[in-house]
Formats: structure tokens, C-alpha cells, sequence
């Protein structure tokens, strides 16, 4: 949990479904140099159906929405006693997960285009849909309100596409605004590989929509890793926040949520509000408020299983601050020594090892201090670096890896990154860790990056981030500020080449 100076704890127990949960408020203290608005997301532990793969009925699905849905409406009402315009709630909120097609179509409400129409104050108008009807009564709140929830459209043998029976079933984002009306509602198109019940849709959707607090545009978890429509947004369209309703399963070290996610909202220039479903046996914990200049909110434990609410202040337009985050040039400062780089000395401390089924270079980090560089492909790395008390079990080496991830995903990287290694095993190295003992006083780390889309990432011991303690230079290497206040876990600059991904194919069986 991330405080800064700037911001106060609260923490309001508030009763929901039987049990006590405590929200984390956090209220700015220093105000936004342009017009402000204050955010939310919210961590949801879901109520779960008690067997996902077995059909129910309508009536019997409709109770297992309630229950989640009355959970996010006491967060909701709260979020909106204390100011906020906009809460996000996490992917699969109302339902939960783990459906076949079958099982989930009674889920599934047919969701229309969004229109000026408040289901609210006319129900029926639109097929029976009790779950957008109730969304859309929050409009008393005077908040917008993004849920997660599910599509059907119908469709028939005319359409290739058509699944065999007769609809196309969508993971479908809405967003409901101040007085109640349906503003957008998007499909989520990269679909992760366990979402068979789903479809996506047969082109990408760019979904944004205006508000008095800025231009927004939103996408759904795995859509993070791809260039559609997560890229479309940010740097085309130049949206001014992101609303990400996930479920995002931890993938130490180098793609936990909170790592990811706020590394995505500083390379992309974006606002960006996270609301990550709860479920520690599925390591999914971690939500949070980023901004381009670094977090101003988050969440991570896999101890407390109650939910957890996040409210701060953001800047509406982060692209127009003084402060924005200039264009970097990321192989620049790497191409200035590449001759230290790339000319490599014969050393035993070489060797390869796996992050997250990729195989990675890597070179021992034996001294407290010095200089590392290591090769893979047409990516060289290079690092300075000082320790601060090398603990003897605290094993750190320097990583790279240049190439096509194919495991739950088929996208290009380039991954220039110290770690932790998990043991004095080096044969280790890679694996998810979560603690370590050494500090750092300096560090500099740098690649002959091939594309311009490098997400910068420092995580501390306990999976927690490290908001001020870094920056990134327009000439792309990534510096500490300071010594880190915590032991350090991994620094990493994660590449995307988007342009070498595979195209787009079926993800969800029909």
C-alpha cells in the first residue's frame, strides 16, 4: 500500500454483505496545477458461483449478480460521499470466471449502444436486463460508473463468424455517467487463453467518450500487452485517462499488476485507473491510480481478502501539464557507450535462464558495485550500479531477452532488467520472488532498444513501487533519484515491438 507526503490515510470501516472491509482513502493535500477530479477504483472480491461449469438458470444467475452487485454499490455510494466523479470496479465484478459457453449465456444481458436513453427511469424498454437497470439507478450518486460485465448478440448462418449457438457472447465493459446514462460500452478483443465462453469482436474497438473532466477511453486486461486498441488510444487518440477494469493474475518478476501497470501509465503519457479483481489462490491482488509522473495510489496484499477502495486526486489533462513526460529517444544514451556494451569480456558468470517460459541472458552481478552488459540478439544492455550493503543471499544478475513470448500470449519483447534471483542458485534466476534484503544506492540502466514503446519499472521488496525515486531521461536510460528507501526486487525497462507481433487470430472458441 503506497502513501505519499502528499496524500492522508483513512481507513472507514463500512459494512458490506455481513462482513466489515476497511477503504484506503487517500485525499490530496497538494493541488494539481490545472483542473483536477478526483478517481477511483475499486478491489472486488468476488462472490464466486459455486460450480462455474454447471448451467443455471437466469433466476439463479441474477442472485449471484445481486450479491456482487450490491458489494460494488456500497463502494459506490462511498466513493461518492467522498467527492469522487468516476470509480472503475475489476473485470468478471458481477459473475466471476471460469464459465464454459454454456454455463455463462445466462449471465449475458444484450447490451445497447450507448444512447441517451436512462434505462433507469424506463426498464423494459431494451430486452430484460435487471443488472444495467440497477447500474444505472446509481445515477442518484452522481458519478460515472465503469462495470465489467456481459454481451450477447444474436446472429445467424448468413454470418461465417456465427458460433453454433446463434450468438456471439462478449466480455463487455459499460460506462455509466453522472445522471444514469449508458456513454460507452466496449468488447474486449484480446481475449486471455482461458476465456473460451467468449468471442471477440471482428475488428478492434477504440472506445472513448468525453467528459467535463477530460477525454477517456477504456480497454479490458490482456488488451494492455497489445498495440490494439491499448496504443490507439494513448498515442493517437491521445485519451487523457485509461479505465481498466481487470483480472489480472500476478506474474512475478516482471508483470505484476501494480509493476505493469503503473510502468504502462508512465510510457504511455496516460491517467491510468486500474480496479483489479481479488483472489490470492489465483495470485490476483493489485489495483491502482497511476499517472504519468508516477503512482498516486495502489494496493497489493495477499493477505486481506476484503475488498479495498482507492480514491485521489489526478490532473483531467496530464498531456497538457508542464511536467509531461518529453518524447524519449531510447537507444540514445545506450548507442553513446555501445562500445562497452557490445564488446563483452570472456566471463564464467554468463548464462541463461527463465522469466515467465522466456528464455533470458544473464550476467552475474558478483560485486556491490560496477558495471554489467550483456546481449541477446540486437538488444545490449548495459548497467551501472552501486549496492548498498550487499546482503551474501541476495543474488542479483543483469537480464535480457529479444524475442517472440508465445506462452498465454503470442507478443514481441525486449527487456533489458536487474533481478533478484529467488535463490544462490543460479539456476533460479527468473523465478517469482517477492523478498529481498539489499538496497540501492545508484543505478543506471540502459538498451539499444529497436522500438519506442519501453515501460519503465522499479519494484521494492513486498511488491511494492517506488513513486519518486526514479526518472527516465530523454535520452533513455533510467536513473535513480535517490538511494531506494527499500531493498530492491528488479529495475526494468520492458520493450514492446509491436510491429513483430503475429496478426490477431481467434482467441475463444465459437
Amino acid at each position: 500500500m503506497y502513501t505519499s507526503t502528499y496524500y492522508e490515510v483513512l481507513t472507514l470501516p463500512v459494512p458490506m454483505v455481513g462482513q466489515l472491509v476497511p477503504l484506503l482513502v487517500l485525499s490530496a493535500v497538494e493541488a494539481c496545477a490545472l483542473d483536477g477530479y478526483v478517481a477511483a477504483v475499486y478491489k472486488h472480491n468476488v462472490v464466486l458461483s459455486e460450480d462455474a461449469e454447471v448451467p443455471v438458470s437466469p433466476e439463479e444467475a441474477l442472485v449471484l449478480m445481486d450479491k456482487n452487485t450490491a458489494i460494488l454499490e456500497m463502494a459506490i455510494k462511498e466513493t461518492a460521499r467522498q467527492g469522487a466523479h468516476i470509480i472503475v470496479t475489476p473485470e468478471d465484478g458481477i459473475y466471476s470466471w471460469i464459465f464454459t459457453r454454456e454455463t455463462i449465456y445466462p449471465y449475458r444481458e444484450d447490451i445497447p449502444d450507448p444512447k441517451v436513453d436512462i434505462l433507469c427511469t424506463d426498464p423494459g424498454k431494451f430486452e430484460p436486463s435487471p443488472v444495467l437497470e440497477r447500474l444505472s439507478c446509481l445515477r442518484n450518486n452522481s458519478i460515472y460508473v465503469v462495470v465489467n460485465t456481459g454481451d450477447k448478440k444474436p446472429c445467424n448462418s448468413s454470418d461465417l463468424r456465427c458460433p453454433s449457438n446463434g450468438h456471439y457472447q462478449y466480455n463487455t465493459n459499460v460506462v455509466f455517467d453522472s445522471e444514469g446514462k449508458l456513454v460507452a460500452r466496449y468488447h474486449k478483443y484480446n481475449l486471455f487463453v482461458t476465456e473460451k465462453q467468449f468471442n471477440y469482436p471482428k475488428d478492434p474497438e477504440f472506445v472513448t467518450f468525453n467528459t467535463s473532466f477530460g477525454y477517456l477511453g477504456i480497454f479490458t486486461c490482456a488488451d494492455i500487452l497489445y498495440h490494439d486498441p491499448a496504443v490507439v488510444l494513448a498515442r493517437r487518440l491521445q485519451v487523457d485517462a485509461i479505465l481498466f477494469p481487470t483480472a489480472w493474475g500476478n506474474t512475478l518478476p516482471l508483470l505484476s499488476a501494480v509493476q505493469f501497470h503503473s510502468a504502462w501509465a508512465m510510457g504511455m503519457g496516460a491517467n491510468f485507473l486500474s480496479a483489479n479483481t481479488h483472489n490470492s489462490t489465483l495470485d490476483m491482488t493489485g489495483s491502482g491510480i497511476y499517472a504519468p509522473d508516477g503512482p498516486k495510489a495502489y494496493y497489493y496484499s495477499t493477505e486481506v481478502e476484503n475488498g479495498h477502495l482507492l480514491v485521489t486526486e489526478l490532473c483531467s489533462r496530464p498531456h497538457l501539464s508542464p511536467d509531461y513526460l518529453a518524447a524519449v529517444n531510447w537507444k540514445l544514451y545506450a548507442s553513446s557507450i555501445e562500445h562497452s556494451i557490445c564488446q563483452l569480456p570472456s566471463n564464467d558468470h554468463y548464462f541463461s535462464g527463465v522469466v515467465y517460459h522466456d528464455l533470458f541472458s544473464f550476467t552475474e552481478l558478483g560485486e556491490p558495485k560496477g558495471n554489467g552488459a550483456i546481449c541477446q540478439q540486437d538488444l545490449c544492455c548495459h548497467l551501472s550500479y552501486k549496492m548498498a550493503e550487499k546482503q551474501k543471499d541476495d543474488v542479483y544478475v543483469l537480464g535480457a531477452f529479444d524475442g517472440l513470448h508465445i506462452v498465454e500470449g503470442d507478443y514481441y519483447l525486449q527487456i533489458c532488467t536487474l533481478l533478484r534471483c529467488k535463490s544462490t542458485d543460479l539456476d533460479m534466476c527468473g523465478q517469482p520472488v517477492e523478498t529481498a534484503e539489499t538496497k540501492s544506492e545508484m543505478f543506471s540502466l540502459s538498451g539499444m532498444f529497436g522500438t519506442n514503446y519501453v515501460f519503465p519499472e522499479v519494484l521494492y521488496s513486498g511488491v511494492q513501487l517506488a513513486p519518486g525515486e526514479f526518472e527516465v531521461l530523454n535520452d533513455g536510460h533510467l536513473i535513480s533519484q535517490t538511494s531506494t528507501l527499500k531493498p530492491v526486487l528488479s529495475i526494468t525497462l520492458f520493450g514492446r515491438w509491436y510491429e513483430k507481433d503475429p496478426p490477431h487470430t481467434e482467441q475463444a472458441s465459437p
